[in-house]
């Protein structure tokens, strides 16, 4: 069942999408997520959210002053990478009750054999005490994105099993209940979706292993000085030159991060580097990387300082998501008999 409330009158697909309020944003969130909704948002009709209910599933990690300011380091960076509230609902989830509200329904319509299976869990439950949220996190995951009805949800290609539980709630949902939620499709680039780390080319950049791994990331704040070291750094292959019939996970990264923030392809970065040394590489992928960063950072800086309109586009987003979010708890309540 589609949001008929607003379907009849929006001609564009709905998609929705988000970004734990947990570490600092690198240059992989900007090639595989932000840049991809900015330079999307004409195509679609866009709800776009921070989640800092997420970011309680480690409680041990979490200190309320740095959280607050985390909360608006991103939302001015999604504005600073092209994100537009006259175009885009740019929402804070914990500003929109229904998130938590639907999450306990879904905490009691899920299954626990499907939560097990998890893979995020099962990987931070290694390094931390899991908590009964982490475990039940793709409830909330799953409420994130059937509140809005969306069509599509953008997400890189290793995020598919997070989509997949959330289509399997809706659908069991639906079929105990009664039609209450669209059931979404992932939403994949087909190229640069996934930036691995430059210190270990087989893991995908992450925000996390960002805070405590020196050289693994470009981070959308990192000053020019860090950035090169970090590209000089990174890891190669066992060769010494650019070979196109022998091109390992190292330079593969490098050779992606150069196109996707250059514009080019592989066959014309290929032509450009061919027989070059990994040097001549990293160096045309630190610089293009300063550049783009550069250019976001200064309009961050802009934006930062504005604590009014930070906060203004959080409340008129809350209340533009919280319209939409309502309608659907409230279908989902009557079905359970709550309302």
């Amino acid at each position: 069942m589609t949001d008929s409330a607003t379907s009849a009158n929006v001609s564009k697909p709905r998609v929705l999408s988000g970004i734990t309020a947990t570490g600092k944003l690198t240059i992989g969130n900007y090639i595989g997520a932000l840049s991809v909704w900015a330079a999307e948002q004409d195509r679609y009709e866009n709800f776009f959210f921070i989640a800092d209910l997420h970011a309680l599933t480690i409680p041990e990690n979490i200190k309320a002053d740095a959280l607050r300011e985390r909360i608006k380091e991103i939302v001015a960076l999604y504005l600073a990478c092209g994100l537009d509230p006259a175009k885009s609902v740019l929402f804070q989830q914990s500003r929109v009750p229904a998130h938590a509200s639907l999450a306990w329904i879904f905490d009691c319509v899920t299954p626990v054999g499907w939560l097990e299976r998890m893979t995020q869990y099962k990987s931070k439950s290694q390094t931390a005490t899991p908590s009964a949220g982490l475990f039940t996190y793709p409830a909330l995951m799953a409420a994130d994105i059937l509140l809005y009805q969306a069509a599509y949800v953008p997400v890189g290609d290793d995020q598919r099993q997070h989509i997949e539980i959330t289509r399997d709630i809706a659908q069991r949902f639906n079929h105990l209940f009664g039609e209450a939620f669209r059931v979404p499709e992932p939403l994949i680039r087909a190229s640069g979706a996934r930036i691995m780390g430059l210190d270990d080319p087989t893991v995908k950049m992450s925000k996390s292993l960002a805070e405590t791994r020196d050289g693994h990331a470009i981070g959308l704040l990192d000053p020019p000085s860090k950035i090169r070291k970090a590209v000089m750094r990174a890891v190669t292959d066992s060769g010494s030159e650019v070979r196109g019939d022998a091109i390992g996970p190292g330079v593969d990264n490098l050779l992606t991060l150069f196109e996707v923030l250059s514009g080019t392809d592989r066959a014309s970065s290929l032509r450009q580097f061919e027989g070059q040394g990994y040097g001549t590489l990293k160096k045309a992928v630190a610089e293009v990387a300063i550049e783009r960063v550069g250019a976001i950072q200064s309009r961050y800086t802009e934006i930062r300082a504005d604590e009014t309109y930070l906060e203004k586009t959080l409340i008129e987003g809350a209340e533009k998501a919280t319209a939409v979010a309502d309608r659907t708890l409230s279908t989902a309540m009557r079905l359970t008999g709550l309302l």
